[in-house]
């Protein structure tokens, strides 16, 4: 499945802009170099195609002047022996051909055959182009590719066993610095490991609205802010689970490894909806302690749990062993589903009824205490008044007296 904008012999691209083509092709080899010694790159290489042949004349202007030979006259004898100048079009009844004007296939198989070329001065004399002009070759681009209006290098890589790109990318931008790139080079990932880098930005983001949504969601259904909390304190053996199983599999964690984990926060969850459900349903309506209520759920609960994870297992399990054409998609799938789902299952039986006691105990602490804190409140008074002066106090007993 490949989601890079160029087409590579590997896995993963590193692209390098810079505005000025000759020191992009300066830097693009040392680096190419520099990669090529990190133990977690392999097959490191380049679009770079910088050994063509080029042949360059250099006319020295005062001798074609001595010489009586223009440069528009330089320009297009070179033209007419190697361009494609029309010099004109034979029309017939059906069809139209155009005649090209250039020398014979012979002549411009070597550079030596501009020895032969003569240039038409203006006093009519034909000139040899090396009278006047010096030949010499050199290495040019074949192609300068381009992204953004500025050109560009592709470096592709893969990356070694047991490597990476968590790994890789460290790797990278520290071999930058070591070779001193400047700074007029701009590089950016694309394709896979550019995505990988933006992932690793919104992952935890969505890990986290996923659990607020579990927990808003679970907190309405039971009208409770605490026992939401014992069903998501299943979660992170889970995940555990299935780091554990990945690990032991020597299986990296991708993308689709993630995903198996979110799938299990979904799973997993279930077991202490069952328990939490059935022992809050027979607290209020039947009355019972939270211990007897817990210890209740457990046992009657136990069947459908084992029923449900054993299901929800033996589904992940072709994925996690099956080695056909595209299992290594799959396989991270499969893996951390299953090494998810064996060690909740052991765990969650036991935590679970342990953490609704304990989290239940809080959750009366906290009621009482919101209790006598209101009770407080409405037993202050709203108003004092001052006490009376002595004279004031004898005129209120008169009037007692008197039946005031």
């Amino acid at each position: 499945m490949q989601i890079d904008a160029r087409v590579s012999r590997t896995q993963f691209q590193y692209i390098l802009q810079d505005a000025n083509a000759e020191e992009l092709g300066q830097w693009t080899p040392k680096l190419v170099q520099k990669l090529g010694q990190l133990p977690q790159l392999s097959d490191v290489a380049s679009d770079q195609q910088v050994n063509g042949l080029q042949l360059n004349v250099d006319v020295d202007r005062e001798k074609a002047s001595r010489l009586n030979v223009l440069t528009q006259a330089i320009d297009d004898t070179l033209y007419d022996a190697f361009g494609q100048r029309q010099v004109s079009i034979i029309f017939t009844q059906l069809n139209q051909f155009r005649v090209i004007l250039e020398v014979e296939p012979q002549f411009r198989e070597s550079p030596d055959v501009l020895d032969k070329i003569y240039v038409k001065s203006s006093s009519g004399q034909p000139v040899p182009l090396s009278a006047f002009a010096s030949m010499r070759v050199s290495n040019t681009p074949l192609s300068i590719p381009h992204q953004g209006q500025f050109p560009a290098a592709t470096i592709s890589f893969n990356l070694r066993s047991g490597s990476s790109l968590s790994h890789a990318i460290p790797a990278i931008q520290k071999a930058e610095r070591e070779i001193g790139l400047p700074d007029t080079i701009a590089t950016t990932f694309t394709g896979a490991a550019a995505e990988f880098r933006s992932s690793l930005t919104s992952e935890p983001l969505l890990i986290l609205a996923a659990v607020i949504v579990i927990y808003i969601v679970l907190g309405v259904l039971y009208e409770s802010y605490i026992h939401p909390i014992t069903i998501l304190s299943t979660l992170p053996s889970a995940g555990v689970g299935a780091l554990l199983a990945l690990i032991i599999c020597r299986t990296d964690f991708s993308l689709v490894a993630l995903i198996g984990i979110i799938l299990l926060i979904g799973i997993v969850k279930k077991n202490a909806i069952m328990m939490i459900d059935f022992a809050l349903e027979a607290e209020r309506k039947e009355g019972m302690s939270p211990e007897e209520s817990i210890y209740q759920a457990c046992l009657l609960r136990f069947r459908p749990i084992m029923m449900t994870t054993a299901a929800a297992l033996l589904g992940a399990l072709p994925l996690a062993l099956e080695n056909g054409t595209g299992s290594e998609l799959r396989r991270p799938l499969g893996i951390s589903i299953v090494g998810g789902l064996l060690l909740s299952q052991f765990l969650t039986l036991y935590t679970t009824p342990v953490i609704y006691l304990y989290l239940d105990r809080l959750g009366r602490w906290m009621a009482e205490r919101r209790h006598r804190g209101k009770l407080g409140q409405a037993q202050l008074p709203l108003r004092t008044s001052p006490e009376p002066q002595p004279e004031f106090a004898a005129v209120n007993g008169e009037n007692e007296r008197l039946g005031f």
